[in-house]
């Protein structure tokens, strides 16, 4: 094998969207997957038009279009009583970003970047476990537990929540939420009840909520249970079993009753993140994606974020290129660092608030609903920060929104009572 410039742990989504990008400015790239053969697990993914951009400027949008489902509408609704608490035009949304918003199979949007790595000659090597790194001088090396060493300019560990390159730069663990996410996809003829696939529906309640929207065309219908588990909180090691499936979502709405029965029960997805962390980069071995920043799912920006960090990396990979075709390395990575782990901070911490404004139950939920259905539809402030293009310096990164403290709706509701006719 030939020294490649750049070597990727990790063949997920992040690392082969990464090797991808780099092949693009004319790098050889070599991609270690740990597993027997390339492929993702799980069912549905969400991409906003913070990642449809990038997709389409990789060539690679009609075909995810082709392959998923492109919505018009996304809607919130109470997962007790099933009324509808806010919603987004995600038409205008599209008109308003410039790109639009796409739900398709993760396997799909996995098998989209593996045929584009493919095409563009990136190296992709399976069976490949890397348990160790290590760098010297202009070059970082990757070595698996079988002795193999791949040696490059630059070592990206994109090795998921586990990482072991992480332990380069921070002495951490995963942190449990106690939230559990069981998933499942039926065809749609095999669904029972009407479904709207124009839409994606999130059903929020107490301690739980309930997601589904379609996929491959509106072939598929995509659903996703998640729920607080008591057996995590005691701090027992068998947590999320399908006895607390189905005791968090017993006061449900009759719309999510019906979906529960075509979830999985055989194998549910516990929830982790870690904190945020500043330092991405030690020498020249970088992190990436869910190594660097792996977040609980409520922004629904896990899988995105990894593909955002791909692409401002090869963005200063090409705007750091000698005319020799000779790298600044080490501009390209502090340039990488520089702007992605506030973005990706922010994104981490918006999520750990969201799934809590998610799961309120008594008077707090209550307030929720007052103030969620006071939102305007046309109202993007809540999305400008993170639908807009991605940032490639810190300066460019757009201000966040204020949050809206839940008291306000009890103003608000005042209000509203003291408008209607007596």
């Amino acid at each position: 094998m030939s020294t490649p410039d750049v070597v990727i742990v990790g063949g997920g989504i992040g690392g082969l969207s990464t090797a991808f990008a780099l092949s693009r400015s004319g790098l050889k790239v070599r991609v270690l997957e740990q597993a027997k053969e390339f492929g993702e697990v799980g069912a549905g993914i969400q991409l906003a038009p913070n990642c449809t951009r990038m997709l389409d400027d990789y060539g690679l949008l009609e075909e995810a279009k082709a392959r998923g489902v492109v919505p018009d509408r996304m809607v919130m609704r109470d997962a007790v009583d099933g009324s509808d608490l806010t919603s987004l035009d995600l038409r205008d949304l599209e008109r308003k970003y410039g790109f639009p918003y796409l739900v398709i199979h993760r396997s799909d949007l996995h098998g989209l970047f593996l045929d584009a790595c493919r095409e563009a000659g990136v190296e992709l090597l399976t069976e490949q476990r890397v348990t160790a790194y290590s760098q010297e001088g202009d070059k970082a090396t990757a070595t698996t537990d079988a002795g193999t060493v791949h040696e490059g300019a630059v070592v990206i560990a994109a090795d998921g929540l586990h990482s072991v390159a992480r332990k380069l730069v921070v002495d951490d663990q995963p942190v449990s939420s106690a939230y559990v996410a069981y998933r499942g996809t039926v065809p749609i003829a095999e669904v029972g009840r009407p479904v709207d696939l124009s839409e994606v529906v999130v059903y929020v309640g107490p301690r739980c909520h309930f997601v589904h929207y379609g996929l491959r065309g509106g072939d598929l219908l995509n659903q996703v249970a998640v729920f607080e588990s008591p057996k995590a909180l005691a701090g027992l090691e068998d947590w999320g079993t399908p006895d607390e499936f189905d005791t968090a979502f017993a006061g449900t709405c009759d719309a999510v009753q019906q979906g529960l029965p075509h979830m999985w029960r055989d194998k549910w997805w516990r929830m982790y993140d870690r904190d945020p962390i500043t330092t991405w980069v030690d020498g020249r071995i970088a992190l990436l994606g869910d190594a660097a920043h792996p977040p609980l799912q409520y922004m629904a920006q896990g899988a995105i974020m990894a593909i955002e960090d791909g692409w401002v990396l090869a963005e200063h990979v090409k705007r750091l290129r000698g005319d020799g075709g000779a790298v600044d390395w080490a501009g390209a990575l502090a340039a990488y660092e520089a702007v992605r782990p506030e973005h990706c901070r922010r994104v981490l911490l918006t999520a750990r608030a969201w799934g809590e404004l998610w799961h309120l139950d008594g008077v707090e939920r209550e307030q929720r609903n007052v103030l969620l259905r006071a939102r305007k539809v046309d109202d993007c402030s809540f999305t400008d920060w993170i639908y807009g293009p991605t940032a490639l310096f810190p300066e460019d990164e757009p201000t966040m929104f204020q949050p809206i403290p839940l008291v306000s709706a009890d103003g608000l509701a005042s209000d509203l009572a003291d408008s209607l006719p007596r």
